[in-house]
C-alpha cells in the first residue's frame, strides 16, 4: 500500500565518519519539499568509533515524536547489522553495503535487502582512504534520495549552498550523490511504496534544536555575560552564544567586544561567576547538566537566601554519576527544585520544543531579575540536540527588559534611607540597588544570617521572618509564571499530566486515543512552582496519569509534596530507558491500565 509522506527511515553508522552531514542534507531536503519531518540522533558518548544513528521521520500530519516504526534502515556498521536489521518493521527495506558479503543469517524473509556496492563506488570515483570514507555516507544519500522519491534539484542546491566556494568539495559531493542516486534508479523500482511528495506544510516554519534556540533567546534578552564549564549536552548552548555575540555583540566602531563569555575551572566557579555578575546589573547566565548542577549546589543556596538573580541552563542528560551522558532524561527535576541545603526552593522553567526554548530563555532573564531568585530552564538532550520543525519565531522589538525593583540613582533620592531587605509592598520582594550607584544604595549582601535592615544577626526571630518573607516571594511568583498548557476534549474524565519533551508523542498519542474513542485532557506544566490551576486540573479528572521521563515519578513526587494531591491518586506511566518516548508506548501503557480497571 501506498504511504505518501508518512514514513521513517535510520541510518546506522560509525561515529566519526561524517554521517550526520548525510543525515541533515537528506532531512532539510525533506523540509524544503513543504514535508513535515523531524529528526533525532542516537549517538555515543565518546569521539569516534561507536555506533551512531540518526532517525528521520517525515509525517504528512505534522508529528514530531520519534517514529513509531522503521520502514528502511540504511546498514553501514557490520557490528550493529543484527540489531538494525532486527529493527525494521515486517515490509520495510534494509539498505546495506554490498561491497562485502552479508552473513545468510542476518536475512529476514519478510523484508527486502537493497544491496548497493558503496565503497566499491567509491573506491574507484576517488582517492584517499578519508574522502572515501566521508562520501560513502553521501552516496548513500544519493541512493535514499531516488528511493524515496526525495527532489534532487533540491539536494543538489543545497550542496550547492554549503560547498559553493570550495569548488572541489563541491564536484565531490555532486559526484558521490551521483552515484548513490544513478546506482538505486538502474537496479532498483523507483520510488518505494513509502516515499516523498511536495506538500506546502512547512510554510513559516523552521528546523532549529533548542541549544541554540537558548542561546537566541539569551541574546535577544540581552544576556552579555556567559560562564561555563564544557559537559555533554551544553557545550554547543554556550558555543552557539559565543557564535551569536561575536556577530552582533562587538561594537562597529572600536571593533571591542561588548560580552564576555569565560570557561570556569568548574562548575561550582561558573555558578558563582555568573551570580557575581548578576549582582553587578549584567545579565549573566550559565548552562550544564545533571553533574553541574550537583556542583552548584552551594552557590545555588547562597543566591536563593542573599536573594541574587542567575539563569541557569539544564540540558539533563542520562544519570545518576557520569550515567549515559549521550542520552535524554528528565531525571534532575527534584535536585533543581530544592537544591541545595536548608529550606531552599527554585524557580524551573521547561520548554517543550525549541519555539519555547527561546520564549521562555527571553522570560527567564524577566523572572530572575523581577524575583532576585536563581531561575533553571530545564530541557534535555532531545530538546536541546536534535532538530525540531518549528514555527519561524517571532520578536516583539518594543520588547523591554523587565529589571525588577532596582532603584537607580533617581529613586534612591526620593528614599529616606535604603534597606535592601525591607517588604514595602507586601509581595515579599525587595528593592535592590546596583554597585555604584551611590553611597545611599550601599548594602552587605549577605548568606549569613541577617535580617530585614541587611545587618547580620542570629537572632532566631530575625532568621524566621526573612524566611518566611522569602517564602510569601515564591508565593507572589506562583502566579506570575508561565502558566501550564491545557487542551481539552469533550466529556473526558481522564488526565495526562507531563513537563517538557513528552508533548510531541503525547499530543500524537491523544490523537490516537481518540480514534478509538478514548478522550483524553492534556495538561502541560510549564513552570514550578506550580500555579494553582495545576491542582484544579488534578480535582477535576477521574484518572491522572503522570508521563514523564525517570524511574522513580519524580513529577508525581512533586506535585503531592507542593499541591498536597493523593500520590496514590497519580498513575505513573515512566520512561527512563534514554530514549525519546513514542506515542505507542503511551498508547499501550494507557490502554493497558484502562482496560485492567474497568474489569
Amino acid at each position: 500500500m501506498s504511504r505518501v509522506n508518512d514514513f521513517a527511515f535510520k541510518s546506522g553508522t560509525v561515529n566519526g565518519t561524517g554521517s550526520a552531514s548525510a543525515n541533515s542534507l537528506l532531512m532539510q531536503a525533506i523540509f524544503r519539499m513543504g514535508i513535515p519531518v523531524t529528526g533525532k540522533n542516537i549517538f555515543p558518548s565518546n569521539i569516534q568509533g561507536l555506533p551512531t544513528w540518526y532517525e528521520v521521520r517525515v509525517s504528512r500530519d505534522g508529528y514530531t515524536g520519534r517514529p513509531p516504526a522503521i520502514d528502511l534502515v540504511v546498514a553501514l556498521n557490520p557490528s550493529t547489522y543484527a540489531q538494525d536489521i532486527k529493527s525494521v518493521c515486517s515490509g520495510g527495506y534494509v539498505v546495506f553495503d554490498s561491497s562485502w558479503p552479508l552473513d545468510p543469517s542476518l536475512l529476514r524473509d519478510d523484508v527486502t535487502m537493497l544491496g548497493i556496492p558503496l565503497g566499491d563506488l567509491c573506491r574507484e570515483a576517488f582517492a584517499g582512504d578519508r574522502d572515501r570514507t566521508l562520501l560513502r555516507n553521501i552516496a548513500y544519500a544519493g541512493a535514499l534520495t531516488a528511493l524515496l522519491q526525495i527532489d534532487l534539484t533540491v539536494v543538489e542546491q543545497m550542496l550547492t549552498e554549503k560547498y559553493g566556494r570550495k569548488k572541489a568539495l563541491l564536484e565531490s559531493n555532486y559526484r558521490a550523490i551521483r552515484l548513490g542516486y544513478d546506482y538505486a534508479r538502474a537496479h532498483f523500482t523507483c520510488p518505494l511504496p513509502f516515499h516523498c511528495e511536495p506538500m506546502d506544510r512547512t510554510g513559516g516554519a523552521i528546523l532549529m534544536d533548542g541549544n541554540t534556540a537558548c542561546a537566541l533567546g539569551a541574546l535577544y534578552a540581552g544576556a552579555t555575560v556567559g560562564a561555563w564549564y564544557p559537559i555533554t549536552p551544553s557545550t554547543s548552548l554556550m558555543e552557539t552564544f559565543k557564535a551569536f555575540c561575536q556577530e552582533y555583540r562587538v561594537d562597529p566602531e572600536s571593533g571591542r567586544n561588548r560580552y564576555c563569555i569565560l570557561q570556569a575551572e568548574d562548575e561550582l566557579a561558573s555558578a558563582g561567576m555568573v551570580l557575581g555578575a548578576s549582582w553587578m546589573g549584567a545579565r549573566a547566565f550559565t548552562c550544564t547538566s545533571g553533574p553541574g548542577v550537583s556542583l552548584m549546589q552551594e552557590f545555588l543556596g547562597y543566591a536563593y537566601y542573599a536573594e541574587l538573580p542567575g539563569v541557569f541552563f539544564n540540558v539533563q542528560r542520562t544519570g545518576p554519576a557520569t550515567g549515559l551522558p549521550t542520552r535524554t532524561q528528565q531525571a534532575d527535576l527534584l535536585s533543581m527544585a530544592y537544591a541545595s541545603h536548608g529550606d531552599t526552593k527554585h524557580i524551573i522553567l521547561f520548554p517543550a520544543d525549541p519555539a519555547e526554548c527561546f520564549t521562555l530563555t527571553v522570560a527567564a532573564f524577566d523572572i530572575t531579575e523581577r524575583f532576585q531568585t536563581p531561575v533553571f530552564v530545564a530541557t534535555d538532550i532531545d530538546i536541546g540536540m536534535n532538530d525540531w520543525m518549528i514555527p519561524r519565531l517571532q520578536w516583539d522589538d518594543a520588547f523591554v527588559p523587565d529589571r525588577g525593583k532596582v532603584l537607580d540613582e533617581a529613586a534612591l533620592a526620593q528614599v529616606k534611607k535604603f534597606f535592601r531587605y525591607v517588604d514595602t509592598d507586601g509581595d515579599g520582594v525587595t528593592a535592590r540597588t546596583l554597585p555604584g550607584v551611590g553611597g545611599k544604595g550601599a548594602y552587605f549582601t549577605r548568606g549569613s544570617g541577617h535580617d530585614q535592615w541587611g545587618n547580620y544577626t542570629e537572632d532566631s526571630a530575625a532568621y524566621q521572618d526573612l524566611m518566611d518573607r522569602i517564602k510569601r516571594k515564591f508565593e507572589t511568583a506562583e502566579r506570575a509564571l508561565p502558566a501550564p498548557v491545557v487542551h481539552r476534549r469533550d466529556g473526558a474524565t481522564i488526565g495526562i499530566v507531563m513537563i517538557g519533551s513528552p508533548d510531541a508523542p503525547v499530543r500524537e498519542a491523544v490523537d490516537r486515543l481518540a480514534a478509538q474513542g478514548v478522550a483524553v485532557d492534556v495538561m502541560r506544566i510549564r513552570s514550578f512552582p506550580f500555579a494553582p490551576a495545576v491542582r484544579e486540573f488534578l480535582d477535576q479528572h477521574r484518572t491522572v496519569f503522570v508521563i514523564e521521563q525517570n524511574r522513580d515519578a519524580q513529577l508525581r513526587a512533586l506535585l503531592t509534596v507542593e499541591t498536597g494531591f493523593p500520590r496514590d491518586a497519580m498513575i505513573p506511566l515512566i520512561d527512563y530507558a534514554g530514549q525519546p518516548l513514542t506515542a505507542g508506548a503511551i498508547v499501550t501503557a494507557m490502554s493497558a491500565h484502562l482496560q485492567e480497571a474497568s474489569v
